[in-house]
C-alpha cells in the first residue's frame, strides 16, 4: 500500500521526550516500512523516520518561539498531504479535526485516529463528518457516533523498556506526564502524602498550565518526599518508571489511552489508576495493577500493588499493547477502507493495489 501518515507538528517524530501522538506516529510508521509497504510521513522537519519525509517547517514548533499562529503551519501541512492525495492507496490523519473538512474533497480515503477526548465544541464538527472512517484507541473513547472502522490500542516496542526485576530501594512511586489539572500531578501529590511515600515526579509544563504548576505543584516540591524531575528524555522516563515500586495514574478527565501505564507496565512497574476513560481497558486490576473509585482508595491499594509480579505486568503489556499488534490492526483497517471504496466505487482496476 501507499499509505500518507500526517502527524503533528508541535513535537518532532518520535518526541526526543514527551509526546504520545509522535511516539505511537513513530512505531507505526516505521513498522509499515518494514512490511514493505511505500509510506510518507509529513512531520516536522527534523522528525526521523524510516518513511520518505514531507515537512512543511523544518523543526517541532514548540521549539521555535516565533510561531505564533501554529494552527497556519497546520493548515499548510494538510494542504500538502491533500494536493497529493492521489498519489496515496490511503491518508492516515493522526490530526484531529483540522483534517476533516479537507478530507471530504479528495477521492484517497482519509482514516482519522482520534487521540483526544471529544469537547462540546469539537464534537459538533466530528458530528458533520460523521460518515468519514474513524479509528478509536479505546472503546471507552467512543462517545459520539461516528463511523468507527474498529478500535486499535496504541502499541510500544518492548526492546524500548528493559525489564526490571526488583524496583529500586528505597522504594518511590512515579509520576510521568503533562503537569495539568486534568493529568492529576496534584493528586499524586495527595496520594503519596496520605500513604507517606516518596513520590518522583517528570513531565513538561505547557505555558497554559503554568499558572496551575507554580500555584498548585511548586509548593509542594520539597526535593525530599515530593521530587520534581524536570522534562526528561526516554532513557530517563525508563529509569523513572523500571526502578519506581508503583506509578500512579491519578487522571482527573476520560483519558483516552495513556501510553504511561503500558510504559510502566512493560518495565515491570504496576500501575494504580483512577477508573476514568480507558483505565480498565488498559490495566488488568489486579494483575498489572489496581482500577479504583477514588484517589483515597488509589493510596489504600499501595501495599498490594508492591504484591504484585512484575514479570507478569511485562507480559500482560507483551500480550496486548505491542507494536506488532498495533500495526496488524491498522494494517487490517486500511484493507478494509481501501476494499470498501473499491466496491462502492465499481473501480475494478483499483483491485490491483498492493495490500
Amino acid at each position: 500500500m501507499k499509505i500518507a501518515q500526517v502527524a503533528p507538528l508541535w513535537e518532532r517524530v518520535p518526541p526526543p521526550t514527551y509526546g504520545g501522538i509522535e511516539l505511537v506516529v513513530s512505531r507505526l510508521t516505521d513498522e509499515l516500512v518494514r512490511r514493505g509497504h511505500d509510506v510518507t510521513l509529513f512531520a516536522s522537519g527534523d522528525s526521523q523516520t524510516l518513511a520518505k519525509l514531507q515537512a512543511v517547517y523544518p523543526r517541532a514548533l514548540r521549539l521555535d518561539p516565533n510561531v505564533k499562529e501554529y494552527g497556519v503551519y497546520e493548515m499548510l501541512e494538510l494542504s500538502q498531504v491533500y494536493e497529493i492525495a492521489k498519489e496515496f492507496d490511503i491518508i492516515h490523519s493522526h490530526m484531529g479535526i483540522t483534517a476533516l473538512p479537507l478530507a471530504s474533497f479528495v477521492q484517497t480515503p482519509t482514516v482519522h485516529t482520534v487521540h483526544s477526548s471529544f469537547t462540546t465544541d469539537n464534537q459538533n464538527l466530528y458530528i458533520h463528518h460523521n460518515q468519514q472512517a474513524y479509528v478509536s484507541i479505546s472503546n471507552a473513547q467512543r462517545q459520539i457516533n461516528l463511523n468507527y472502522v474498529n478500535t486499535v490500542y496504541n502499541g510500544i516496542d518492548l526492546e524500548d523498556y528493559p525489564f526490571v526485576a526488583q524496583h529500586q530501594q528505597p522504594p518511590y512511586l512515579a509520576f510521568l506526564g503533562r503537569f495539568a489539572p486534568e493529568k492529576g500531578p496534584q493528586h499524586a501529590i495527595a496520594i503519596a502524602k496520605k500513604a507517606g511515600w516518596p513520590l518522583k515526579m517528570a513531565g513538561k509544563v505547557d505555558v497554559v498550565d503554568s499558572e496551575f504548576f507554580e500555584q498548585e505543584i511548586a509548593p509542594q516540591i520539597d526535593g525530599e518526599q515530593i521530587q520534581y524531575l524536570g522534562e526528561i528524555d526516554h532513557a530517563q522516563k525508563v529509569k523513572l518508571l523500571g526502578n519506581a515500586a508503583i506509578t500512579l495514574f491519578p487522571i482527573a478527565w476520560q483519558e483516552p489511552f495513556g501510553l504511561v501505564m503500558t510504559e510502566s507496565m512493560a518495565t515491570g512497574t504496576p500501575v494504580i489508576a483512577l477508573n476514568l476513560g480507558s483505565v480498565p481497558e488498559v490495566i488488568d486490576h489486579g494483575v498489572s495493577g489496581f482500577v479504583c473509585q477514588t484517589y483515597d482508595e488509589m493510596a489504600a491499594m499501595i501495599p498490594a500493588a508492591l504484591e504484585l509480579n512484575r514479570q507478569t505486568c511485562r507480559e500482560h503489556v507483551e500480550n496486548k499493547f505491542s507494536v506488532s499488534q498495533m500495526v496488524d490492526g491498522y494494517e487490517a483497517v486500511y484493507k478494509k477502507i481501501i476494499q470498501g471504496r473499491i466496491h462502492s466505487n465499481g473501480r475494478i482496476h483499483d483491485a490491483k493495489i498492493k495490500v
